[in-house]
């Protein structure tokens, strides 16, 4: 048995905590792999120093190493984790790509999913946790916890606000895919609801 699960969400959702506990959980009854984009590999990880600590950048050069980097991860670690019938567990892939160049960049959602499509050859996830967060929580989160903040986080408060609008738009048109969770609770709770749903989902395989 094998599942390809996204994490998606704002700056501030709690994403990436979520992500590696609820991992953690299902590693006690299944083979889990979790990654992360832009990333998972080598030269994805080379791209991700590149588009999140470099300079600013043209928006659609953004979006074509956001899918170059996309590609490298899913031939070097997702497919062949789904191949040996794993789980395998992604922080961020196309949805992100959409709600943040296509929408919030405003090159336009079906322009970067073209990109993507190309890029992804077919592979959508089975499913796609959104951790629906607003931006003023997401935000006041980070300051507090003083993450090191990177060229997307540190875009303005408009900005942020057409990445929920872009992810909105994209839940609504694929509704059937995505699990969404209430984020502006407690990691604890955030947690805890998100692995029920994945749980939920991966018993009926």
């Amino acid at each position: 048995m094998s599942a390809f699960i996204t994490f998606e969400g704002p700056e501030g959702s709690g994403k990436t905590t979520v992500i590696q506990q609820v991992s953690e959980r299902l590693e006690t009854e299944y083979d889990v792999v979790l990654t992360r984009e832009p990333g998972g590999v080598k030269t994805g990880e080379q791209i991700r120093e590149v588009l999140l600590e470099g300079d600013d950048m043209d928006e659609r050069t953004e979006a074509l190493l956001f899918a170059a980097s996309r590609r490298e991860h899913l031939v070097g670690k997702v497919i062949p984790s789904l191949d040996e019938g794993k789980i395998v567990l992604c922080d961020r892939y196309i949805d992100s790509s959409l709600a943040y160049q296509g929408y919030a960049r405003g090159i336009g959602i079906e322009e970067v999913k073209s990109i993507n499509k190309f890029a992804i050859n077919g592979l959508y996830p089975d499913r796609t946790i959104y951790l629906d967060v607003s931006v003023e929580v997401g935000r006041d989160r980070i300051q507090k916890n003083q993450r090191n903040q990177n060229r997307l986080d540190q875009e303005d408060v408009i900005f942020h606000e057409k990445v929920v609008e872009g992810y909105k738009k994209i839940i609504h048109n694929e509704s059937k895919r995505f699990i969404v969770i209430d984020a502006n609770r407690s990691i604890e709770e955030v947690v805890n609801a998100t692995y029920e749903s994945i749980n939920k989902y991966l018993e009926k395989l």
